[in-house]
């Protein structure tokens, strides 16, 4: 029972991807938080329940809801099957043998469910935008990865109908929930974490391109099409094209923010930079500065906390 009991935990480990939530959701989060904390006169036992709400709210809805519809169906049009899996190709939960197809599915539907109960309750009890907030963190998940809509599926629409919403909302939800009106500072950050995250997730997707190929039905990232339509050398670009509009970022920052606006380029920057280095064969490389990618989108995102 012991036995099962750890195998059990590292499977749940391995499909909430702590790192990519981390780096979007919570950093998001902290964006937001962190100047409530050094410039405003709430409570520190206020905003840490505040803190955890949304922490919460994250990993419930980012590192399990979204990974078990997004592993689910990956796994079912083959795409996960072929992938490299060093840092892509889903948690593996269902290839290592910690789950089945059939009872990840079925999770996902009783977790679907739970959740629109509880945003029933909240309309119906006034908390409209809690309410608002856990929907659509919701519809991100779904229309995502579940078909008719399927948006990871279709190049363009799964990172600005489904990825950008759900971060951006989540980037506004600590302001949104304790303050009258929302700075624009609030908005900016959560734009600009929200661009952040959609660029990375461009690369994410590189060491995939082949496996997503062989999928059925095709999954045709903006990375695939970018490729296709371009050749291998152009998969980057969709990448490019997202640091690009968050660097363009720093001038709506102004002078106002100019702290704000020099991390923003530098960490932005510095991302395009690696991009460019890589090698879209090496998928090895691609992974390596993905990772300093994620960590450069944490550090943007505390910095842009620090300096509003």
């Amino acid at each position: 029972m012991q036995k099962q009991a750890l195998q059990n935990l590292r499977g749940v480990w391995l499909l909430m991807r702590f790192i990519a939530v981390i780096s979007s959701s919570v950093a998001t989060i902290v964006s937001t938080v962190l100047p409530l904390y050094l410039y405003f006169s709430f409570s520190t036992s206020q905003l840490m329940i505040l803190f955890l709400l949304l922490i919460f709210g994250a990993f419930l809805i980012h590192g399990i809801l979204t990974h078990i519809l997004n592993d689910y169906v990956d796994d079912l049009s083959g795409t996960d099957t072929y992938s490299p899996a060093i840092l892509s190709g889903g948690s593996r939960v269902i290839q290592s043998g910690f789950v089945s197809q059939a009872d990840l599915w079925r999770i996902g539907k009783g977790l679907l469910l739970l959740l629109g109960i509880t945003i029933g309750v909240l309309f119906i009890s006034g908390f409209y935008k809690l309410g608002i907030l856990l929907a659509v963190g919701v519809w991100g998940a779904v229309s995502y990865s579940l078909p008719p809509l399927q948006f990871s599926y279709r190049p363009f629409l799964g990172e600005w109908l489904s990825t950008f919403p759900s971060v951006l909302f989540l980037g506004l939800a600590g302001a949104w929930l304790t303050l009258d009106t929302l700075p624009e500072w609030v908005v900016q950050n959560a734009v600009i974490n929200a661009l952040f995250c959609i660029a990375w997730v461009m690369v994410h997707h590189i060491p995939d391109r082949e496996a997503d190929k062989k999928a059925t039905p095709l999954k045709q990232t903006s990375v695939v099409w970018a490729a296709d339509k371009f050749g291998i050398a152009y998969a980057r670009l969709p990448a490019l094209i997202y640091f690009a509009l968050t660097s363009l970022c720093a001038l709506w920052l102004g002078f106002d923010r100019s702290w704000a606006a020099l991390g923003v380029m530098l960490m932005a920057g510095a991302s395009i930079y690696l991009i460019i280095k890589m090698n879209m064969h090496d998928y090895e490389q691609i992974s390596a500065y993905e990772k300093i990618i994620l960590i450069l989108a944490m550090i943007n995102a505390v910095w842009l906390g620090i300096f509003i």
